[in-house]
């Protein structure tokens, strides 16, 4: 009987080990595009304190933005050419030239990307966003077309792709069916398969 008792008192109390359920599974890693755009984030802010006089976010605009840009370029690891350069315009240079190397423009634009989301993410209004100014993306084009340009790549717009096209057809309804109170057009009717693609 004692030993009853005592395994009714051992499982009543607190649950054993093996009885714990687990808690949450752990976090999963940040992806890539997330931690890439935490360490920008940090970054533009580091450049914000750093900034002569230093600066505020909500006092940060587009213009801030673009010297930040432009800050970024003594990093840029992408050969432009002057235009005084022999090599302007040449994809393949024959020889090394003393050209800056510059941030690239895709570069650019994918970080001005994640720079606009973490904004919003950090409770910055869409409205007042920087990182979205006109300017900024001004700046992106001439940055693209110019560089297009001195490394002689040939900047095309993509086409948009069109939206397939549904013709409407019109569709006589026979007397007899109207009399019948049909009124309207039957979907298994050949003519309406034809007329909606599937």
């Amino acid at each position: 009987m004692e030993s009853t008792d005592s395994g009714s008192q051992q499982h009543g109390g607190d649950p054993g080990p093996s009885s714990v359920t687990p808690s949450s599974p752990p976090a999963t890693p940040p992806s890539r595009y997330e931690s890439q755009k935490r360490r920008d984030w940090n970054t533009f802010l580091q450049y914000l304190k750093n900034h002569k006089p230093p600066l505020a976010l909500s006092r940060c605009s587009g213009a801030h933005v673009i010297e930040f840009l432009k800050y970024l370029d003594q990093f840029g690891k992408t050969k432009v050419h002057v235009a005084t350069c022999p090599y302007f315009g040449h994809q393949q240079p024959p020889s090394p030239c003393a050209c800056p190397l510059k941030q690239a423009w895709g570069s650019l634009d994918a970080l001005i990307g994640r720079l606009r989301a973490a904004y919003e993410e950090h409770g910055g209004r869409p409205d007042s966003n920087p990182f979205a100014a006109r300017a900024v993306r001004i700046y992106l084009r001439e940055v693209r077309e110019s560089q297009a340009k001195a490394r002689g790549i040939p900047y095309e717009k993509k086409k948009r792709k069109r939206a397939p096209t549904v013709t409407t057809a019109r569709i006589d309804v026979a007397p007899s069916r109207q009399s019948e109170g049909g009124g309207g057009c039957n979907v298994s009717d050949p003519s309406v398969a034809e007329a909606v693609p599937p």
